[in-house]
């Protein structure tokens, strides 16, 4: 007989550092490239729509980080809160939150003796654990951490940015719009089935998810720019 070790491979431990990561790179994609081809659209000439393209980079991306900080701040002192009150009542009312974490499992298809001792023997051993897990959903594999959320999405909204900024840069006058266009969606679909890759998902759905949102925003700018340049 041979002894075959198995070895599962998961990928929720990545899912704080990537959120931001794909979100701020497609939002800085998406955004400025839906914003250079809306100005493009409108009849601008390469000055302003360079112009508006590195003032969206630097709006955009100090609204990620200050979105990304606020957000996960919020829910991390929220999970803080809830840890202490945790805390006071395991201190205070012992019994009824050992019949509490009893009737979780109850809940979940033990026995009810069986969950009992399930409940004893996780009280004993990490009782405040037990229940932020088991009542509150509340793990230790939570969000990334408000700076490191706001950094990672800030710098990649702008390296998302630079994509579309670079391609209006070299593409020739009057083509600027379709050149931003083919190679942010061209981007898109890249990022998307990276995304999904990484994140352990199929890559085909990720792919075709951001690239038809993407095309979308471009669509609704270039119209806009469309019809205000022709009011003009």
């Amino acid at each position: 007989m041979t002894s075959v070790s198995h070895v599962d491979i998961h990928t929720v431990h990545r899912i704080g550092w990537l959120r931001a990561a794909v979100l701020g790179a497609n939002d800085g994609m998406v955004s400025t490239a839906s914003l250079l081809v809306g100005v493009a659209a409108a009849g601008s000439g390469r000055p302003e729509i360079l112009v508006a393209g590195v003032a969206g980079l630097a709006a955009g991306a100090m609204s990620m980080a200050a979105g990304e900080y606020v957000s996960v701040s919020s829910q991390t002192d929220a999970e803080r809160a809830d840890t202490e009150r945790e805390r006071q009542e395991l201190r205070d009312i012992p019994a009824k939150e050992l019949e509490e974490l009893t009737r979780i499992y109850v809940g979940r298809g033990l026995e009810p003796g069986l969950a009992r001792e399930v409940a004893l023997q996780l009280t004993k051993r990490d009782g405040l654990g037990a229940h932020l897990r088991d009542e509150l959903g509340i793990s230790g594999m939570g969000p990334a951490h408000p700076v490191q959320a706001a950094v990672v999405s800030a710098l990649t909204f702008a390296a998302g940015a630079a994509l579309p900024l670079a391609v209006a840069l070299a593409a020739p006058e009057g083509m600027v719009a379709v050149a931003v266009a083919l190679a942010t969606l061209l981007a898109l679909v890249g990022l998307g089935a990276l995304g999904a890759h990484v994140g352990g998902a199929p890559r085909g759905r990720g792919a075709l998810r951001v690239g038809f949102w993407g095309a979308m925003a471009m669509a609704v700018t270039a119209a806009v720019g469309l019809v205000f340049g022709v009011a003009a």
